[in-house]
């Protein structure tokens, strides 16, 4: 039975492309519910006519996408918490003035450099009920840090919303945050917040507890500290405090997944039940038995693994499979995957739009359709060969299925992750089943020392494995250019492909044809918008001045840096494939009939030189209303090598004489087309 011809395949397919309109278009309420009961309407008339008249089946199945289209349309709407009147975003002054508020603490983030960070959820401002989730920023010390989730802390502050990125190709940590219904962030010293003795006592509390008590045996065996960090990441997916160091040896290795929990990890944990239950027999009652225990297993990992978002995606995906398993239809898992998707959207429809849940299916969707097709390239003759070429074979369907989506947003590809695969599974396999153990023992009583040092040891040699392989960098190809074109029409040619090697088919071959075509018009069409592309850019660099003049490939960079040590200026704008000349900065140039003056730290500039930009820079000492009047410029851009208290004074100036004033500090970068 092909996958299409399955009625929930058809159904949840127009419900991701309702998420996916809703999204980019974002309809009224009113206008979705509407139109979802007209619908609903003509879905009942042609349920009951097409009972009589089978022409009409086509006119149902229609009716019954456009139902599931509309559906993902309001499920998204009902979802996005800036449309809910209780929401924080309405409260304008806490975003202009200092408010009491009211917030619980709900997850732990990575610190940074200068504070604890934390998810809360929003209880009051001032003495009005509010809902939300914000980011709360608490300012390290040198006393430690005694705050737990449930904590219900008290601060007058104001909200400060979550800003679009200062500079051009910078990941939106604004709009990722967005998609996760954050709209704001606070900062806060623990001199400023007042906790209260009450404690709200949730899930999150309880998932919390339960992991730092994990945490507090594990430290009574003295484990070691990095390999600790690494087995909460690895295991329970807590990344918070594995250092940069290791993390970048598992990104250059190509071995990122296993430190975030998904299906790889769950999956594990599936095996090794069905391993511990193998006794039971596969009557009706054994296999009832095995499935309990199973969604059982599943739960309270997701519960000691702090319930966050990639465990509860995987484990609702396993327990589908489990449930499908159980029904003997393992025939249909095509099916029990696309049920995953639509439960799982249909109460989180925002995880659509998360790399990680796009990561995970495409990834395990790719194992199931394409790795069938590579293991019957070559059949081994003994164990340790067909175990390598099995490893092989799902390691490349994997990366297969997730290469364009990998490209699109990390920009890099690490070529050794065939490699890395194949050394750290067996390790993986055995550290997986030894650390799901300690954990387990971890979370109710203190783990027998020598389990933490089989643990300890085999996480070391993991990390041995994947620093080894990332030492060679010269294997990572890095600024990888990748647009939304690229990553549709390399899908296609991929899909038409498979389909191909399947079965091969005139039509497919034709299919693979015009693939190629798109493939090639994608190619073409980037470079033609390259070719067009003329663009000034003034950066916002703390302390720097970086500008960038771009006229079709070629482009120039101007800094006031001393040019053979401009690696940050380099890092801030990304791909330097098209970068012409370094040069240094200077006071007057021209772009499109546009004059520009640049005034530094010197304060010189030439009176009546009537620029069309003025361009401020290193906090030159000058009376700009003075310079206003003698050049008269059409627009102040003030970069972020000028101090906070200078520009304020510039804004000033700027809105008596009605001129437009550009802080990239505050604004982000300025571009000039």
């Amino acid at each position: 039975m092909k996958v299409l011809d399955f009625p929930l395949a058809k159904i949840t397919i127009c419900f991701i492309i309702g998420i996916l309109v809703c999204y980019y278009w974002q309809p009224t309420i009113f206008l979705a519910v509407a139109t979802i009961i007209i619908t609903a309407i003509l879905f009942l008339m042609l349920y009951f006519l097409s009972g009589k008249n089978k022409k009409l089946l086509l006119f149902f199945g229609i009716s019954t996408c456009l139902i599931s289209f509309w559906l993902g349309i309001i499920t998204l709407l009902l979802h996005t918490d800036s449309l809910q009147q209780s929401n924080y975003i309405h409260c304008k002054k806490a975003f202009e003035n200092e408010q009491n508020i009211s917030f619980t603490l709900m997850e732990q983030l990575k610190s940074n450099s200068y504070n604890d960070r934390y998810v809360a959820l929003l209880n009051h401002i001032e003495s009005n009920t509010y809902t939300g989730k914000i980011i709360v920023n608490i300012k390290k010390d040198n006393l430690r840090n005694t705050l737990i989730i449930g904590n219900i802390i008290q601060a007058k502050v104001t909200l400060q919303h979550t800003t679009a990125p200062k500079n051009p190709n910078q990941f939106d940590y604004g709009k990722y945050l967005a998609n996760k219904q954050i709209y704001a962030q606070v900062y806060l010293s623990k001199a400023e917040i007042e906790v209260s003795k009450k404690i709200r006592k949730n899930v999150w509390f309880y998932a919390a507890r339960l992991n730092s008590r994990i945490i507090r045996n594990l430290e009574k065996a003295h484990f070691n500290k990095t390999e600790m960090n690494v087995a909460m990441g690895l295991i329970l997916g807590q990344r918070q405090e594995i250092s940069s160091d290791i993390l970048k040896d598992y990104q250059y290795s190509g071995a990122t997944h296993i430190l975030s929990v998904s299906g790889l990890h769950v999956g594990f944990i599936m095996l090794f039940i069905l391993f511990i239950l193998k006794p039971i027999s596969n009557t009706r009652k054994g296999s009832f038995i095995k499935l309990i225990a199973i969604l059982i297993s599943l739960s309270l990992f997701g519960i000691i693994s702090g319930l966050s978002p990639p465990v509860l995606r995987s484990v609702v995906m396993f327990s589908f499979l489990a449930i499908g398993n159980h029904l003997r239809r393992g025939s249909n898992i095509y099916h029990t995957l696309l049920i995953s998707i639509l439960l799982i959207l249909l109460f989180e429809p925002y995880f659509l739009f998360d790399a990680g849940f796009q990561l995970s299916y495409i990834a395990l969707f790719s194992i199931l359709w394409i790795q069938p097709l590579l293991k019957e390239i070559w059949k081994p003759k003994n164990k340790i060969s067909t175990y390598i070429w099995e490893a092989l074979t799902v390691s490349f369907a994997a990366q297969i299925g997730t290469f364009p989506v990998c490209l699109y947003y990390f920009h890099q590809f690490p070529c050794l992750f065939f490699v890395t695969n194949i050394l750290i599974l067996p390790v993986l396999s055995f550290t997986m089943i030894t650390g799901i153990v300690v954990m387990l023992i971890s979370a109710f009583f203190s783990c027998p020392v020598f389990l933490i040092q089989i643990f300890e040891k085999s996480i070391y040699i993991l990390n041995l494995i994947t620093h080894t392989i990332a030492s060679m960098e010269y294997f990572v190809i890095r600024d990888i250019s990748f647009n939304f074109y690229y990553l549709i029409t390399f899908y296609l040619l991929t899909i038409a492909i498979i389909f191909w090697f399947k079965k091969p088919t005139y039509p497919k071959v034709m299919a693979i044809f015009i693939s190629v075509i798109l493939v090639q018009l994608s190619f073409i069409m980037t470079k033609k918008d390259l070719e067009e592309k003329q663009e000034l850019i003034v950066y916002n660099v703390k302390k720097k001045t970086i500008i960038t003049e771009r006229n079709g490939k070629k482009m120039l960079l101007f800094t006031n840096e001393d040019l053979k040590k401009n690696s940050k200026a380099l890092s801030i704008i990304g791909n330097t494939e098209s970068l012409h000349d370094i040069q240094k900065i200077k006071n007057t140039f021209f772009f499109n009939s546009k004059k520009i003056l640049l005034i530094d730290s010197s304060g010189v500039y030439k009176r009546n030189s009537s620029p069309d930009i003025l361009i401020l820079t290193q906090s030159p000492k000058i009376n700009l209303d003075r310079v206003l009047l003698d050049l008269k410029p059409k627009i102040i851009v003030a970069d972020a090598s000028n101090s906070y208290s200078i520009q304020n004074y510039w804004k000033t100036s700027c809105s008596k004489k009605r001129i437009p004033f550009h802080a990239t500090g505050e604004m982000g970068f300025y571009k000039l087309n």
